[in-house]
Order: C-alpha cells, then sequence, then structure tokens
C-alpha cells in the first residue's frame, strides 16, 4: 500500500519535511518514490509547497494520506479557494 506522508531532512533542531510518496512499510526517511511537495514549520506561517496535481494523481492510484498530509492538504486547498474569491 502506498502512502503519503512526511519524510524529516534539516538538522538537528530544525526540521524540515519533503511530503513523499512511498510503501507504508518502509521506514520514515526510506527511499520514497516521488517527492510531491515541502513542508517547513520553522518559518511563521508555516510554509507548505504542494504539487497539487501529483497529489491527486498518486491519490488515485490509491494512496492514502497521512493525518498531517491530510491537514497540509485542507489547509493549502481552503487558501487556494479564499484567494479565488
Amino acid at each position: 500500500m502506498l502512502m503519503i506522508r512526511l519524510s524529516r531532512v534539516g538538522a538537528r533542531k530544525k526540521p524540515y519535511y519533503r511530503v513523499v510518496v512511498i510503501e507504508k512499510d518502509r521506514a520514515r526517511d526510506g527511499r520514497s518514490l516521488e517527492v510531491v511537495g515541502t513542508y517547513n514549520p520553522r518559518t511563521n506561517p508555516a510554509t507548505v509547497d504542494l504539487k497539487q496535481e501529483r497529489v491527486d494523481y498518486w491519490t488515485s492510484k490509491g494512496a492514502q494520506l497521512s493525518d498531517r498530509v491530510h491537514k497540509l492538504v485542507a489547509n493549502v486547498a481552503a487558501k487556494a479557494a479564499a484567494q479565488a474569491v
């Protein structure tokens, strides 16, 4: 089963995350199939960059979103809808 979840990169005490498509059984920082975005919680407000079309593609192929990634995608979608109005 495929998951879209966060993979931690960055220095100690300075987290930076990649949003990756990975097999569910692999380690958190294991080899991923594709990087579909980034998440930086250290900026104010936190920065999220997603390739939304790739996230949609992988979810259509059966990949599931982790809880945190689901919240990030929902926040990005809400901000995009607010800017469109």
